[in-house]
């Protein structure tokens, strides 16, 4: 298709029109509302041909501002999933502001998977930097309002980088088109750190645990679903095959763990948990064969499910208790059953239990890094999926609702919250059993079972001994103590490192800088004090001189012009 602006027919213009009417909906039916938008956003993308496209003529420039095809449609789905869960747990928010943001933020995430020109995809990017911050602001308190200001320069930062790329890559080219790019020109390059920051690369993953333990109790969880999975999607379109991303991918996966066990606040595990599972989706994308492609695919959309539920049930908890900080939680399985057990599914999901849906995506990644012969990338998903178990699959559901009683007793979480979570652990266990409804809708057709024999007995042996381990240290006392503490991650380079380094210098080259300043100001004053006394209004060269004299000096400067004219 080609022609006239195509309007809300747009995949995810629908949700970013109602997010905006939202205010002028009645109270009463704004419930109701927000709940249609993502399930008529669905159905719209169900009903466009698999090819479609739309082309827009602007400017001198073809746009093709709607492109559908197997990649964009399986993290299109699995965006409105989100939207529609993330709406249910969130309907008993009353703050208008958050739900307009987050419809927006769901509608430009959706919309940005099917650009086809890298123009579009940056409106669309900017525009979901812009409306999600908002639900980091929410939290309306100092850290929120700090974090999210961090957030936006970072977010903005990736836009700018995006849109020089863009103009680099166009002067080039003379094309906007939104496909494989490679590391093949500067213009690429900035695209591919733009989609980095996003993606949370090591040293450019700070803003993630920073930002999204400050936001609200259903703003993190709007938050784990979009921005990091849209970068993903950015990678696989753009840059699929780039081995220096399997190293980069390998490295995510590895070192959040250390961080992951540690931390005190398990909103803020959960964060270094999703930099984790976004590196085996980075390095099936480096990888770049159909089937790692499809295992990122799959995983990006398992990981929207199960990270969304984990941070749905540690959002009940602390909108229960008004805490998740593991050193003040203990027994809540007492008071929260419901939310414990789908806890325990988020938990299974994200450990690659079998039955659930990690399984089946996970396999997919490790099953083309071994294929493809990078052997020592796939020891170290290896290690990688025996961390997850120890922080993600068994500290979160211990140390939150089992493990000491902290005699903290309150109400089970609100239904609606309830209903959320159950809706989202019942798709983590259908795709994990039946792991083909899953498979069918990935970029490219396969014929793959994650349930052999050698898989699935590997997959609980590892399970088996990692548990085991997590039961030794637990029973031994080296399970680091969960404290209310802080600790430092590289955005104290620039947080505190940098502010302080710049006083330190200053100071030590004060000294030396006033002493040179002093030396310049007396010799300039000097220069001034002998200037005044040679050309100055009591000079002799201001005062009268005879005419002989002048005409003697008029001669002179005559002849000497004469013999330079002559040489």
């Amino acid at each position: 298709m080609s022609g006239s602006f195509p309007g809300i027919a747009l995949p995810g213009l629908l949700l970013v029109a109602g997010g905006l009417l939202l205010p002028l909906v009645p109270v009463r039916l704004r419930g109701t509302f927000m709940l249609v938008l993502p399930v008529l956003g669905l159905l719209q993308i169900l009903s466009l041909p698999a090819d479609a496209s739309w082309n827009l003529e602007i400017l001198g420039l073809t746009l093709e501002v709607m492109r559908v095809d197997g990649l964009s449609l399986v993290f299109g789905y699995v965006f409105h999933l989100a939207a529609f869960l993330g709406m249910i747990f969130s309907l008993r928010v009353r703050d208008v502001g958050q739900q307009v943001a987050a419809l927006v933020y769901a509608g430009s995430a959706i919309g940005a998977v099917f650009a086809g020109d890298l123009l579009t995809l940056f409106l669309y990017w900017e525009l979901t930097a812009v409306s999600s911050v908002f639900l980091v602001w929410a939290g309306r308190d100092e850290g929120a309002f700090r974090a999210g200001l961090r957030y936006l320069v970072v977010q903005v930062l990736s836009g700018m980088l995006l849109l020089l790329g863009l103009v680099l890559h166009y002067q080039a080219t003379g094309s906007m088109e939104f496909g494989h790019l490679g590391l093949t020109s500067p213009g690429t390059a900035l695209i591919f750190l733009a989609f980095g920051i996003k993606c949370a690369f090591p040293l450019l993953h700070a803003w993630l645990p920073d930002a999204y333990p400050e936001a609200t109790v259903s703003g993190a969880v709007f938050l784990s679903a979009f921005t990091t999975k849209l970068a993903v999607y950015a990678l696989a379109r753009g840059f699929a095959g780039t081995e220096a991303l399997i190293w980069i991918g390998a490295f995510m996966t590895v070192f959040p763990i250390f961080y992951a066990v540690i931390e005190n606040d398990l909103r803020r595990v959960l964060s270094y948990s999703l930099i984790i599972q976004l590196g085996f989706m980075v390095v099936g994308v480096g990888i770049g064969t159909e089937l790692a492609l499809n295992g990122t695919a799959a995983h990006a959309f398992g990981h929207v499910l199960y990270k969304a539920l984990l941070f749905m049930a540690m959002g009940a908890v602390l909108h229960q208790t008004g805490t998740a900080k593991a050193s003040e939680l203990g027994g809540l399985y007492r008071s929260m059953p419901l939310t414990a057990l789908f806890c325990i599914v988020g938990a299974a999901s994200i450990s690659a239990v079998p039955l659930f849906s990690g399984f089946v995506s996970k396999a997919l990644i490790t099953s083309a890094t071994a294929q493809a012969g990078h052997h020592a990338a796939w020891t170290v998903l290896l290690f990688a999926s025996a961390g997850v178990l120890h922080y993600a699959g068994i500290k979160i559901p211990y140390l939150a609702f089992f493990g000491r009683n902290s005699g903290i007793r309150v109400s089970e979480a609100p239904r609606p919250m309830l209903i959320a979570m159950g809706l989202t652990a019942l798709l983590c266990i259908v795709i994990g059993v039946r792991p083909q409804m899953l498979y069918l809708i990935l970029p490219f057709p396969m014929e793959y079972s994650p349930y052999t024999a050698s898989h699935v007995i590997g997959q609980l042996q590892l399970l088996l001994f990692s548990g085991l381990a997590f039961v030794v240290i637990l029973r031994r006392g080296w399970f680091p103590g969960m404290l209310p503490s802080t600790y430092l991650d590289v955005d104290w380079i620039w947080r505190r490192g940098l502010p302080r380094t710049a006083t330190f210098l200053f100071r030590a080259v004060s000294p030396f800088c006033c002493r040179i300043g002093a030396a310049v100001g007396s010799i300039v004053k000097r220069s001034l004090y002998l200037l005044h006394d040679h050309f100055g209004p009591r000079s002799r060269l201001a005062g009268t001189w005879p005419t002989g004299s002048m005409v003697l000096w008029v001669v002179i400067l005559l002849a000497l012009s004469l013999l330079v004219s002559y040489f």
